[in-house]
């Protein structure tokens, strides 16, 4: 028998090689494309940039402890952040939080990058962050009577996080600092918003005002740093040395378009054109010129800058009107390039505009630690001519000055302790520090830096006065001088005030940098490929195939099957068995094969694919049943086919259907050709359908398609190794990942390549495009919200996009086309008649969303009912639902409670609270008996739409639980 078996396994062996073999030479390139492919479709959701990684383990982080998170935040609003507003204004002294729900929506960590290219002794990694919360956060100032809130946060970008210093101990890492280079996109959905600002002190605010406020606060220069081991230079690492200047010398514009027309119009006229320049939230406003579409302003500025590459300069072109003022365009520039060049001298074309151009020099200044160029500084800065409108002369240093700590203040009147802030002020410039309340030792840790026109003849003044601003508790005054003859330029010291105590020193450390224009170092051509404008040779919209987007989506439920034929038999066959059954399901070159079915003649499969087909003549579906053998083929039991052109025509079908081949044999399949529609109208409805199904291999339907055709880019940064690169691109979504072919040497490749994604719900996903020379060596990535596209006419995005990372030109044409899945099963719902509901038992009438859980200390119940979704309606009209409890066995009033009635919603919020005082043993032999109802029903219908009971037993009440 071993022998036997031994020789059966060897021939089987050999058979399948000489398969192979005959397959290889039949057709070799067929052979070669489909191991390719397989190959591709083993690899992992994310094939790794070396620049980019996913993290989804970090996601599933962050899901987890956002509870706990939102259980910070809260205790941080309502026990810090609130008594702080209440002391800061006497208008805000009755404010209350009253309710902070941060929701169950984490963020999202969509990408990281590891920078290695900076100092070991730190590490720099960039998270690129993405947030949809459902958070809902209710204030009220009951001095005024007034009610106002947040009900969602939206907030993207990418996040700086630097771990330093590195130290040789536990944690290894000694603070983490986190901040955004450029301003992230925020948007607060405000509720009561023109109430709040009703109140004194903040009428002349305005609600972009609040939002300007918030985003610039989390950009550069403010950081926030969490020290990790104690005696840390907290102050140093929250405002560290910046990597150098950028000198911007804003001389013209040309071309502009004509905003000031007369006769609606018909007679063109002029522009009266000014300019806002921005580096994070650093901000310049040239003068307006008036009556001219080639204005001259000839004005100087000087900005630091933190971080290279990331930061960039931002120009907006507007027309001054006595109204509000028109925009004129826009343009952006990576300082990182002008780091790279030392000079920058070129003309940068407006975008969003139909026409228009400026005039910028730029220039890197370095930050030498050294006085062997001072002079030199001096005499070219006297040079410099400036407009008359920008009175600062060119600077020849920077001063940055650490703020650390005090001793031994001086008391105020009557004895009592102070509450010490510091003013710095250097020539006409004043900086004041943080408040540090009720102490004579204070520690303020705080950071400030100047500009400064010549060191040798100004000083810095430092005054250390009461939270008043009126009571001087201490002076001093450095001359800069002083630093020049000091080594490295720099005193880090303790130093004694004037006019305070006996004892009172403050500890400061002052550094000073001379700032040098390296002009030996720069290219005899700087950057000529900046003036270039390569937009107007290029086609401004993409040009795909006529058959782009023309594909449809087959959605394949199998259901069961009856009356199989047995295969495995018993005694020889004289006794009939079961059979093992499968499916395997082949249809456009795609294959999908079903669980096994255990022992069965009558199997039930319950599982779904969906498949993206080109209505081609001749295709058929086709599926075949095998029984799995372990020891030898797996046995044949029918198999049929259904032509493609068949199920289009008739959109959804839901039959038997018989086996052929077979004595016997039935299976059960719901085939749809889903519609496709250009709007956004049938989306809230399709992601319902989507919440009431449940399959077996836990398949979710898509609600749209997203169709990308990417046609090329332009100029694309060289490789580090002064080559053009070899160009190829990587388009991931979700677990999808598609990758172009690599283009031969060129700064503006081409490919003309068109992919397709399934998308679960466009309100949540993004595709993310990722630019690479020979996969090796990053250029550049490009995220596109799908959100975005469901606010386009006929959801398309059509047009060139800058790539982030890469050089400020480098853009890339895309056109991504997204197709709302308008599935017929929709109306199946309102009838309760879909073929599988996500109700493990119930008719499929919604779901609900509960917390429950037991607070020991307070000897408390509690339940929160969050929502529900899906609530069916047996009228036309949304459902006025509410949700009853119960505490069975005993059906006494006390335990009945209700939350409010929302009106004409089918998911609608509730987030309202309810306790039942008793002890976790009564608890536990309770049953919570859920019933949602509709409060509009009539005394002819039935007022209940759905109920549930959930045995309090099997919960863990201590840990509590949060379900649908």
């Amino acid at each position: 028998m071993m022998l036997y078996t031994g020789w059966k396994l060897s021939r089987e062996a050999k058979e399948a090689r000489l398969r192979s073999a005959i397959q290889l030479q039949d057709n070799e390139q067929e052979f070669m494309s489909m191991n390719v492919f397989k190959s591709k479709r083993d690899l992992p959701a994310w094939v790794n940039f070396p620049d980019v990684e996913k993290v989804e383990w970090l996601n599933k982080v962050l899901q987890q402890v956002w509870p706990f998170v939102g259980q910070y935040l809260e205790k941080l609003l309502v026990e810090t952040i609130a008594p702080s507003i209440r002391g800061s204004s006497a208008h805000l002294q009755t404010l209350n939080f009253t309710k902070v729900d941060f929701g169950d929506k984490a963020m999202k960590v969509v990408g990281i990058k590891a920078h290695t290219e900076n100092d070991r002794g730190q590490v720099l990694l960039d998270l690129y962050i993405s947030y949809v919360g459902n958070v809902e956060i209710n204030v009220e100032v009951k001095r005024y009577f007034c009610k106002a809130g947040v009900k969602g946060i939206q907030l993207h970008g990418m996040m700086r996080v630097i771990l330093e210093p590195l130290i040789g101990d536990v944690p290894i890492v000694g603070a983490v600092t986190m901040f955004f280079i450029k301003r992230p996109k925020l948007d607060i959905n405000w509720t009561g918003m023109t109430n709040l600002l009703d109140i004194p002190g903040l009428n002349v605010m305005s609600d972009s005002m609040i939002m300007d406020a918030i985003a610039s606060f989390l950009v550069l220069p403010n950081r926030l740093t969490v020290p990790l081991v104690p005696d840390l230079h907290v102050a140093q690492l929250r405002s560290p040395l910046p990597r150098g200047v950028v000198r911007i010398h804003l001389l013209e514009a040309s071309d502009l378009a004509a905003k000031d027309n007369y006769i609606k119009g018909v007679i063109a006229g002029m522009s009266d054109p000014y300019a806002i320049l921005r580096v994070g939230p650093q901000t310049f406003t040239s003068h307006h010129v008036d009556n001219t579409l080639c204005p001259k302003w000839g004005e100087m500025y000087e900005v630091i800058v933190h971080e290279v590459p990331g930061q960039e300069l931002e120009i907006e072109v507007y027309d001054k009107d006595t109204d509000q003022d028109d925009f004129l365009g826009r343009a952006k520039l990576d300082l990182g390039i002008v780091k790279k060049s030392i000079m920058v001298d070129e003309w940068f074309t407006l975008k969003d505009a139909p026409s228009g151009r400026v005039h910028l020099r730029l220039e890197w200044l370095s930050l030498l630690p050294s006085t062997e160029r001072l002079e030199q500084v001096l005499q070219r800065n006297e040079s410099v001519v400036v407009s008359s409108k920008t009175t600062d002369p060119p600077s020849a240093a920077i001063l940055a000055v650490y703020l650390d700590k005090a001793e031994a203040l001086p008391m105020k009147k009557g004895n009592k302790d102070p509450s010490p802030m510091v003013q710095l002020s250097v020539q006409d410039i004043t900086r004041e520090s943080r408040t540090c309340y009720t102490t004579i030792n204070p520690e303020w840790e705080d950071a400030f830096t100047f500009f400064i026109q010549d060191p040798r003849k100004q000083d810095i003044d430092i005054q250390v006065k009461d939270v008043d601003r009126v009571q001087s508790l201490g002076s001093l005054s450095i001359p800069l001088s002083r630093l020049l003859s000091s080594p490295s330029l720099s005193l880090d010291q303790w130093f004694q005030l004037d006019k305070s105590g006996p004892a009172s020193r403050i500890y400061i450390n002052a550094v000073l940098r001379v700032l040098w224009l390296d002009e030996e170092s720069i290219p005899e051509t700087v950057s000529s490929d900046l003036a270039s404008d390569p937009s107007k040779q290029l086609p401004q919209h993409s040009n795909p195939d006529p058959s782009f987007a023309t594909e449809g989506l087959l959605r394949i439920h199998l259901v069961k099957g009856q009356n199989l034929v047995p295969k495995d038999n018993l005694m020889g066959g004289m006794v009939k068995g079961k059979s093992d059954p499968y499916a395997v399901i082949n249809i456009g070159g795609g294959t999908f094969t079903s669980e096994v079915i255990k022992g069965n003649l009558n199997p039930t499969w319950n599982e779904l694919y969906e498949v993206v087909l080109t209505k081609l003549p001749g295709q058929e579906l086709q599926l075949e049943l095998f029984d799995k053998d372990m020891d030898m083929k797996d046995d044949f039991m029918g198999r049929l086919k259904i032509s493609l052109k068949d199920i289009i025509s008739s959109q959804y079908t839901d039959q038997w259907y018989t086996l052929n081949d077979v004595k016997s044999g039935e299976v059960h399949l719901v085939l749809e050709w889903v519609p496709t529609v250009s709007e956004p109208g049938p989306l809230d409805p399709v992601l319902q359908l989507q919440s009431l199904q449940s399959y077996a291999n836990k398949a979710v339907p898509s609600s749209a398609l997203l169709f990308v055709h990417l046609e090329g880019a332009h100029s694309l940064p060289l490789k580090k190794s002064g080559k053009e690169p070899k160009a190829g691109a990587e388009l991931v979504l979700g677990g999808t990942t598609y990758r172009t072919k690599v283009c031969d040497r060129s700064t503006s490749p081409q490919w003309d390549e068109a992919f397709y994604f399934l998308i679960r719900d466009p309100r949540e996903e993004m595709l993310i495009v990722k630019l690479s020379s020979g996969w090796d060596e990053a250029i550049g990535s490009l995220v596109v919200s799908i959100r975005e596209l469901l606010s386009k006419p006929e959801l398309v995005l059509d047009q060139w996009l800058n790539l982030d990372g890469a050089s400020p030109q480098s853009q890339i044409l895309l056109r991504a086309q997204l197709k709302i899945l308008d599935s017929k099963m929709v109306d199946l719902i309102d009838v309760g008649a879909l073929p599988c509901t996500a109700s493990s038992g119930g008719p499929g009438n919604g779901q609900v969303k509960l917390s429950v859980s037991y607070g020991s200390k307070e000897k408390r119940l509690t339940i929160t009912v969050h929502a529900c979704r899906g609530l069916l309606s047996s009228s036309k009209d949304a459902v006025d639902s509410y949700v009853s409890l119960m505490l069975l066995p005993d059906k006494s009033k006390a335990t009945k409670k209700k939350t409010s009635i929302k009106k004409r919603n089918q998911n609608p919020e509730y987030n309202e609270k309810f306790e039942y005082e008793l002890s976790v043993e009564e608890a536990k032999l309770k049953r919570l008996s859920v019933s949602v109802k509709n409060s509009s029903a009539s005394f002819r219908s039935r007022d209940l739409i759905g109920q549930v009971e959930i045995e309090l037993a099997q919960v863990d009440l201590v840990s509590g639980v949060t379900e649908w």
